[in-house]
């Protein structure tokens, strides 16, 4: 980001989980928070990326904890270890989520429609749930959720991943008409391709230049959590980049 992106936004003591906060999107979106003067906790499942560790070395405003949020258990203790050490949870930024391979209806196995359920949108309600619980109670928070483009239309041979990502536009609304009038905005972003080193090693042949950056996506998400955002809620946000 160049010096005018990282002053946009400032977060300034602010208290900020970011679920799922060291894949190529959810490093950007916790780097970006750290820059804008955040306190940012980043949980994660699998190893950490070095360039996100590489970033808590140098700065004593991110945490990382590992956490599974499938698991509700696993959710209740992430959640209560940030309230006991910071009293509160400012902003949610929830970037959990999986893809499987293309498969029709008939070829797709229960096991694989479950997991997609699970990551994508089990995921998304247990930590909307103990998160907003708290907000309520100090009456102030901003809730973003990841879906995809593919949440508003399938194309084929992807209906675990389309349909777990309509359910979290669905939740959004849900959450934002029950959370109005406790000072919460809740919203979701919804990118296609992100120009990621996974997606570009499995597929060597596209466009990368038509593919949105994680960095662009985090400028979207600092926006939603800012007050210049104060009036959007229960939306669901087109981030598709240049098709």
């Amino acid at each position: 980001m160049n010096n005018h992106n990282k002053n946009m936004h400032d977060f300034p003591n602010r208290i900020i989980l970011v679920t799922g906060g060291t894949g190529a999107l959810g490093s950007s979106i916790t780097k970006a928070f750290v820059e804008s003067k955040a306190i940012v906790i980043s949980s994660y499942t699998h190893e950490r990326e070095e360039s996100l560790t590489q970033t808590e070395n140098k700065s004593a405003s991110i945490q990382l904890i590992k956490a599974d949020i499938t698991k509700e258990e696993e959710v209740t203790r992430l959640v209560s270890n940030v309230i006991d050490r910071y009293g509160r949870i400012d902003i949610l930024v929830n970037v959990v989520g999986a893809y499987i391979a293309p498969k029709s209806v008939v070829e797709l196995d229960e096991k694989e429609w479950d997991f997609m359920m699970d990551v994508n949108l089990k995921s998304a309600f247990l930590i909307s749930k103990h998160v907003i619980r708290r907000m309520v109670s100090k009456r102030y928070g901003k809730v973003i959720h990841i879906s995809s483009k593919k949440g508003l239309h399938a194309e084929g041979f992807d209906s675990a991943y389309a349909a777990s990502k309509s359910g979290i536009i669905r939740l959004v609304e849900s959450l934002a008409e029950e959370t109005k009038e406790s000072n919460i905005n809740v919203n979701c972003i919804m990118p296609i391709l992100i120009d990621t080193q996974a997606n570009r090693k499995a597929m060597p042949n596209a466009d990368f230049n038509k593919w949105v950056k994680p960095e662009d996506l985090a400028n979207v998400v600092l926006f939603l959590s800012s007050e210049e955002a104060k009036t959007i809620t229960g939306a669901a946000i087109p981030t598709f980049g240049v098709l």
